[in-house]
């Protein structure tokens, strides 16, 4: 990019999904109640979880963790724009910036590692049922999280860190709702050639490595099950992977769906609002997936709230 003269960055101008004021208080409300909506479901799972022994197993660990990981994404990309809104201030600093790509990064990147890994924890319990116990014993649980925490973590710096060598022209607008780091790059003087290189190798690791682990996971997955000589026992080994498996069709479904309008459309305020269906929708619907499609999760959050209704 070459328009614009090179200037010290203080801070950016977040358009948000619309410049319309009209519609900014129906915007500010409708992304609260997703974001109260998201925060509670996944609070409630954590709680459900923790609080009933019969749930403290890998896929639960797991889910648990995901959660986590759906609230701090949401935190990360919807609190900043409801505070824009109310304030009717679309500033943010440059080093408030860097942080919300970095935790963005990190949350994003974390999703897919765990998503990854409660596939193999579902390939393992119907593949390898006997020795189930053995394979997904508590340390490799907690080693999966940590490495895939790791890695994240390391993603995130290393974007942020070579944010920091970038000049920036003076057009310092960003037609989405929070700092995307796709369109931070393209508002650089510098060249980007190395930051391209980058994006586009953490870009398959983290997208094409847990997908291909994904997609070997349920390939042995359904292999397995479509060999059981009963139909119940097909059914039973579909219902214990389909909430899974809807959360990943839902995740990389709309991820996919956002690269596929980018690509199609001129627009970058159209291209926000698609990024909506991957950054804050799929975080909102996971606890509402476990929940309807899982019997034990329904019992489990029935005593929690039957448990604090008689504290009330």
């Amino acid at each position: 990019m070459e328009a614009g003269n090179k200037t010290a960055v203080s801070e950016f101008l977040l358009l948000g999904l619309t410049e319309d004021p009209d519609l900014q208080p129906l915007i500010f409300s409708l992304f609260l109640a997703m974001y109260l909506v998201t925060i509670l479901g996944n609070l409630l799972i954590i709680l459900a979880v923790s609080s009933d022994s019969q749930l403290h197993t890998p896929m639960y660990f797991f889910l648990s963790n995901l959660s986590l990981t759906d609230m701090g994404l949401s935190s990360s990309t919807i609190l900043k724009m409801l505070v824009n809104i109310h304030t009717q201030n679309q500033r943010i600093s440059y080093p408030g910036c860097i942080t919300q790509v970095c935790l963005v990064l990190i949350f994003s990147g974390l999703e897919t590692c765990l998503l990854a890994a409660m596939a193999y924890d579902r390939y393992v319990a119907i593949c390898h049922p006997l020795r189930y116990t053995v394979i997904m014993n508590t340390r490799l649980c907690v080693l999966l999280t940590f490495l895939s925490l790791f890695v994240s973590i390391v993603d995130g710096l290393l974007h942020s860190l070579m944010m920091l060598r970038l000049s920036f022209c003076t057009e310092l607008r960003i037609p989405h709702f929070f700092c995307e780091l796709a369109q931070i790059i393209r508002l650089t003087c510098s060249n980007t050639l190395v930051d391209n290189i980058v994006i586009y190798v953490a870009a398959s690791i983290f997208v094409g490595v847990p997908v291909f682990g994904i997609m070997f996971s349920y390939t042995h997955i359904v292999s397995s099950i479509l060999r059981m000589p009963s139909l119940e026992g097909k059914y039973k080994g579909f219902s214990t992977c389909g909430s899974h498996l809807s959360v990943v069709t839902l995740f990389y479904g709309t991820g996919f769906g956002v690269y596929i309008s980018s690509a199609v459309t001129d627009s970058p305020r159209k291209t926000a609002v698609a990024s909506v269906m991957y950054s804050v929708v799929p975080q909102m619907l996971n606890p509402f997936i476990y929940s309807l499609r899982n019997r034990d999760m329904k019992e489990a959050l029935s005593k929690l709230l039957c448990r604090r209704a008689s504290l009330v």
